[in-house]
């Protein structure tokens, strides 16, 4: 686990460790996501759309959703 320090000027250095999990470098730009008390620094995806494509698969049992949708009609 890597441990950085906040400066006076409320500034971090994010570990090399961490750098190198993540795949970032000097001016990289990343997303810090919080809940509650912790902080998750992820790097910002140039696309979006692409990064979440496929994060609800899973979500629903099979062949709800297009049930669902033709109900609509």
């Amino acid at each position: 686990m890597a441990q950085a320090t906040l400066s006076s000027k409320n500034q971090i250095v994010v570990p090399r460790e961490a750098r190198d999990a993540m795949g970032i470098k000097s001016g990289d730009e990343i997303l810090i996501v919080t809940r509650g008390r912790v902080a998750i620094l992820m790097p910002k995806p140039a696309d979006h759309a692409k990064a979440l494509l496929g994060v609800g698969k899973g979500t629903y049992p099979k062949r709800y959703l297009g049930r669902e949708r033709r109900s609509w009609n």
